[in-house]
């Protein structure tokens, strides 16, 4: 199994803020990667790859797919392909096959690439025994594909923040803005693969883990996780731990959340959140091989309006972005009035000042106009 030329340097997980921080700036040879020393996953890949697990993997993967020609397929001779799976996991001659590739609007293209249902079903299996080790890893305001956490969540910790960094709103609040370019087709494998191995013990996990990772080939080589899987989801977090904590206890910032790859840092110091911007993109390159995306990089006023998670944030309420309520009233539209879609966005304006947007999906929703507007 080739998991490239990376070198593990392991820094201890209690360490001063300056020490970390002066670590990551010193030259190091090329391919070396530098982890916290952290908790160990101690159990075997038996746990993973147990008929017992997969059969519960089986049922958590197949909520809501039973009318799916492919998942019907499976199915038919379900106990039969579980035991060839396991079977091929167990000898260690288990590959990951090729992803059926497709674009989506969401608002912007995107390309989507599905696995099989049986490797969508080791995916499940993988993430129902690793997730609950690495959740427990990660910081508190980390939000994205987390039991508990969420986009609403990360809305009103966003809320409670801005309030606390200027003083109840009697200070000059200041908020540092970035997303991570191309976050998901940059992601890189030697990387992963190496921060992966530092916290499992078991060199049979790490190779089934590599052969998921390196399963997907984007345009260039060693580079990129597929949107579709749902290791993928987990993955990203434990790749994008390293800058959370970096974040948190070298740069020690109080008021920091991260959704994916978007994150804000909150402070009453426009001058701190402008000397630790290089610092944040510096780290970036050299430990995660990730940059920032130019353009989406900002420094304004908590006061101004943020524009955070679809939603733009003033002191005392926020309201959505106009491209998302744009987006939304084109989908209602698409949808002819399907009760389950006005429900869904029901419940995102719950979470916002969105009174005139809510009576307009009352007139559509009681048929008093066949046509959606958005308000003025």
């Amino acid at each position: 199994m080739d998991f490239g030329q990376q070198r593990v340097v392991a820094v201890p997980q209690k360490v001063c803020a300056l020490e970390l921080l002066e670590h990551w700036q010193k030259p190091r040879d090329e391919g070396t990667v530098t982890v916290m020393a952290c908790k160990q996953f101690a159990h075997g890949c038996n746990t993973i790859t147990s008929v017992e697990n997969l059969l519960a993997a089986w049922r958590e993967f197949v909520i809501g797919k039973h009318h799916r020609r492919d998942v019907q397929e499976f199915e038919i001779r379900l106990m039969d392909n579980i035991l060839a799976l396991h079977r091929d996991l167990a000898a260690g001659t288990y590959h990951h096959s090729s992803y059926e590739a497709f674009s989506i609007s969401d608002p912007k293209p995107r390309r989507i690439h599905k696995a099989t249902v049986r490797d969508r079903l080791l995916h499940h299996a993988i993430h129902r025994i690793l997730y609950p080790f690495f959740d427990r890893t990660f910081i508190a305001h980390s939000y994205s594909c987390r039991v508990g956490k969420g986009m609403h969540r990360a809305l009103n910790v966003f809320r409670t923040f801005a309030r606390k960094s200027s003083r109840n709103h009697t200070r000059t609040a200041w908020v540092l803005k970035c997303d991570v370019k191309q976050f998901f087709a940059t992601i890189d494998h030697g990387t992963l693969i190496a921060i992966l191995r530092a916290h499992i013990q078991d060199q049979e996990i790490v190779e089934l883990l590599a052969e998921v990772i390196q399963s997907f080939r984007s345009g260039q080589s060693g580079i990129g996780l597929p949107l579709g899987n749902l290791t993928s989801q987990l993955f990203a977090n434990v790749y994008m731990n390293r800058l959370d904590h970096f974040v948190k206890h070298a740069l020690r910032a109080r008021h920091y959340i991260r959704y994916s790859d978007d994150f804000v840092i909150l402070s009453m110091d426009r001058v701190w959140l402008e000397a630790i911007l290089p610092q944040i993109d510096g780290f970036l390159r050299a430990e995660l091989k990730l940059s920032l995306h130019p353009g989406k990089v900002s420094i304004h006023t908590a006061a101004s309006g943020i524009d955070f998670l679809g939603w733009v944030h003033f002191p005392d309420h926020r309201v959505l972005r106009t491209v998302t309520k744009r987006r939304m009233m084109h989908r209602i539209q698409l949808k002819a009035r399907g009760r389950q879609t006005l429900r869904s966005y029901r419940g995102l304006l719950s979470h916002g000042n969105t009174c005139k947007l809510e009576r307009h999906l009352t007139n559509f929703e009681e048929g008093a106009s066949g046509k959606v507007l958005p308000p003025r």
